[in-house]
């Protein structure tokens, strides 16, 4: 279960340093809200915060990237894992990069 996790954490790593799709920038207070793990699903998501980056494995999991501004032009990302069913599985938040 956790490797889909890293493998989407590698995979998106490239990805942080060019502009997010619409949608994809959102403030912590809304996401610690609204993300629940085993209860929010991938449709809530959608309505709540729009389409952003995300990668979809072989498995049926799917990896969803949001930002969240962290200051300093920077951003951290929240990775939400959405298991086959459309629910979150768990979320992870990854502290924006040192420049």
């Amino acid at each position: 279960m956790r490797l889909p996790l890293c493998v989407c954490a590698a995979l998106l790593a490239g990805c942080a340093s060019q502009p997010a799709p619409p949608g994809a920038i959102v403030a912590a207070e809304r996401l610690s809200a609204t993300v629940v793990a085993t209860r929010t699903t991938k449709a809530e998501l959608l309505a709540a915060f729009g389409p952003t980056k995300s990668v979809r494995f072989d498995s049926g999991y799917e990896a969803w990237v949001y930002q969240m501004p962290a200051g300093g032009g920077r951003f951290s990302e929240f990775v939400v894992l959405i298991d086959p069913a459309g629910v979150v599985s768990k979320t992870r938040t990854r502290a924006p990069s040192a420049q």
